[in-house]
Order: C-alpha cells, then structure tokens, then sequence
C-alpha cells in the first residue's frame, strides 16, 4: 500500500535512510489504499513535491502522516484506521469518494485528523492537507465541519438535558437509521446507504428501541415522528 521502488529491499533501505537523512524538513508520508489505482494517483502527484518525502513499506509505521485513499468508509477501513490510531508515531488523513450518513463521526472516532473529498484531491490540495496534518492542525470541508458541529451541539444539549424529548434524545447516527427505517429500507439496505456493518445497524436500532422502551422498529419510528426527533 505504501510507496515501493524495483530496488533490492536492502538497496530500498539504505537509500531511503540517506534521503531521509539529507532532507530532514521533508514530511514522510505513507499511502493506503486498497485500490492500486487510487493509491497510484496519489503517490504520482505527491511524488512530484519536495515537501514530502514518500516511504516504502518497511517504513510505513514511521510516517508522520498516513494518507488512507478509499471510495467509501467500510469496516475494513475501520480497522486499518483503529490501528493507524494506535500508533503514535503517526497522524492519519483520510482521502475519500463519498462520506455518507454517520461516516463523519465514525472516521473521527477512528482518530482522523483530517479529512479531504478525493474529487478535490488534486496536487496543491493534497500538499496542504499533508502539511496541515503534520502540523497536528485538523482539516475538515465545510459542510462537514458544519455536520461535526452540529452533532457536538446535540450531545452537549443531551449531555446538559438527557430527559428532555428534543433533537438532542438521538444522537446523529440513531436519527439517520430511524429516517431510513421510516422509509422502509431494511438492515441490509440502512448498511448501504450509512457505510456500517449491518450488525452494527443492528446493534443501533436495538439500543434505541431499549433505551425509549419501544416494543419494535416501527414503534421507535413512530415514537420519533410524533416527538419531533426526526
């Protein structure tokens, strides 16, 4: 996934050193990406900057940054960014496709630090979004910078008034999935549409019928139409 050259492997390691050792201002970025021709486009642009210097594989977990390139949030790429987190030598960028419903909260719970669409991930951006991520800066688009917001808000208001029936008794994940119930998609199809495992679709609907004391998914969808919740 990270950046390789045709060299012998311990002819890649020692001139990999030496051009760290040359270039100490350059950011070392690692690349992820399950998709060869993702990951391709992006190491081709970033190669082509001297502010960042490239690692190959045996490096990888020596980053400062670890750019992940996907086309959707999935439990595999949940995986990879909890591991990513664990590691403190690294900061994590995500370069994605689309960010659906839920995704946004899911990635930063991952430890995302910065988040870029990859229909704007041309050279510059790309550049900035690096650097930003090595300076410990967050960078978010604005329209979901506006959605963070607005879901730190409804748990602050939940956290201040947790018996009041307002916006705030869901959180921003609960509400999406019971919308998509009330237009009846099943489990299979609400996974889909919010980029989770069905198990946790789920796991989610089941904790918000037992914590209001609904009998079924329909009751909860009703429960939240006459409330006002969604």
């Amino acid at each position: 996934m990270s950046d390789t050259t045709s060299r012998e492997p311990g002819q890649a390691k020692a001139a990999h050193r030496t051009s760290r050792a040359d270039r100490p201002n350059r950011v070392s970025v690692a690349v992820y990406a399950a998709d060869p021709v993702l990951r391709v486009g992006i190491v081709h642009q970033l190669r082509q900057r001297p502010e960042v210097d490239l690692v190959d594989d045996a490096d990888a977990e020596r980053a400062e940054v670890s750019l992940v390139v996907v086309d959707h949030v999935g439990d595999d790429v949940v995986a990879l960014l909890h591991r990513l987190r664990h590691n403190k030598a690294t900061r994590t960028g995500l370069v994605i496709g689309t960010l659906g419903p839920g995704a946004l909260q899911r990635v930063i719970e991952c430890g995302v630090a910065a988040v870029l669409r990859r229909a704007e991930a041309e050279q510059d951006q790309l550049l900035r979004l690096v650097l930003a991520i090595a300076n410990g800066e967050g960078v978010l688009p604005g329209d979901l910078l506006g959605k963070l917001l607005s879901h730190v808000g409804n748990l602050q208001r939940s956290a201040l008034d947790p018996g009041s029936l307002s916006l705030s008794t869901l959180t921003t994940r609960e509400a999406d999935m019971l919308r998509l119930v009330s237009e009846g998609l099943d489990t299979a199809e609400i996974a889909r549409k919010t980029a989770y495992s069905e198990r946790t679709v789920k796991n989610v609907l089941h904790e918000i019928i037992t914590r209001l004391q609904l009998r079924n998914r329909a009751h909860a969808v009703g429960y939240a139409l006459r409330n006002g919740l969604i």
